[in-house]
């Protein structure tokens, strides 16, 4: 057999996937010129969002509205989920002693009133990068002291097995005041070990909880990911699960296959499903709540 043969049926494969996706999960990337403008600014930084490195559908929207969504701590995740297209790896990586000011300086050059900052999972840190969460935070506020910022963090569990070390990295982050913490739980409990390895539905449930015992001031917020064989009536025991931990927002999303190596789509959600949905978890009391196929965790952010 030719070598060149199975990569070519993959890549037909794939293409074949991607054409099939239903009328409303496609759309314009939006101007080339607003995506041109923050990937050189993000590039010549040395820098990162999870706009770019998960490709998602909504970064020409976000960048628009003058929003995005900073990675720190590096590309690479020490942990390998079977959804996500960043890339996964376990030897330890250096931290860049100025990505804290690099990324204060975009916020300022890119004009963001709202800012949102995640990061691959960090296992090999002491504190699993709360306290660069906290670095970064400082920097930005610093240089954009009006610019409101919302994580969007791990779980911070690293495999320690106590749940103190949880407790003392989600303090970290409470203690500096976010305008929003975010966990995303990603799918149903039922779903958990295929979909988020190394990763517990009750742990995550926990960070959330922690939040409110520390500062129930602060807005929580969660996500999941349509499409991957949960049922309707799983995803609503999740939205009442989230409630009784106090979590105040949600994201509801399709989940789109990034490669032929992740998990595949087993359902397709319809517009008119994720606005029941999205009906479902305001009745429930979530206070602001974005359910659609393209939405994902960061998506309009900082509206209320």
């Amino acid at each position: 057999m030719n070598q060149s043969q199975p990569i070519q049926s993959a890549q037909s494969q794939w293409r074949a996937e991607v054409s099939s996706l239903p009328s409303w999960l496609r759309r314009s990337i939006g101007k080339v010129s607003e995506l041109s403008t923050v990937q050189k600014i993000i590039k010549q930084r040395g820098i990162h969002t999870i706009c770019e490195e998960g490709r998602c559908p909504n970064r020409g929207e976000c960048y628009a509205n003058k929003m995005a969504t900073f990675l720190l701590m590096g590309p690479t995740c020490t942990r390998a989920c079977a959804f996500c297209q960043v890339d996964k790896g376990h030897a330890p990586m250096v931290l860049d002693p100025q990505e804290p000011e690099k990324v204060a300086e975009a916020v300022s050059l890119l004009g963001l009133r709202y800012v949102v900052l995640t990061s691959v999972a960090r296992d090999d840190l002491a504190d699993g990068g709360a306290g660069w969460f906290v670095r970064v935070m400082t920097a930005i506020r610093v240089q954009n002291p009006h610019t409101q910022i919302e994580v969007l963090t791990p779980d911070f569990w690293s495999g320690k097995g106590l749940e103190q070390v949880q407790r003392e990295r989600v303090a970290t982050l409470v203690a500096a005041k976010p305008a929003c913490y975010n966990h995303n739980l990603e799918t149903v409990k039922s779903l958990q070990g295929p979909v988020r390895r190394g990763a517990k539905y009750d742990r995550s449930l926990n960070v959330l909880r922690l939040v409110k015992e520390f500062d129930p001031s602060i807005p929580t917020k969660s996500g999941l990911m349509l499409g991957l064989g949960e049922t309707e009536t799983e995803i609503i025991e999740t939205m009442i699960d989230l409630r009784e931990v106090g979590c105040d927002r949600l994201t509801l999303g399709q989940y789109l296959r990034p490669s032929l190596q992740h998990l595949p789509v087993e359902k397709y959600w319809t517009p008119e499903e994720f606005e029941h949905l999205g009906d479902v978890a305001r009745s429930l009391g979530f206070n602001h709540v974005r359910s659609g196929p393209l939405v994902r965790s960061s998506y309009h952010a900082g509206e209320k």
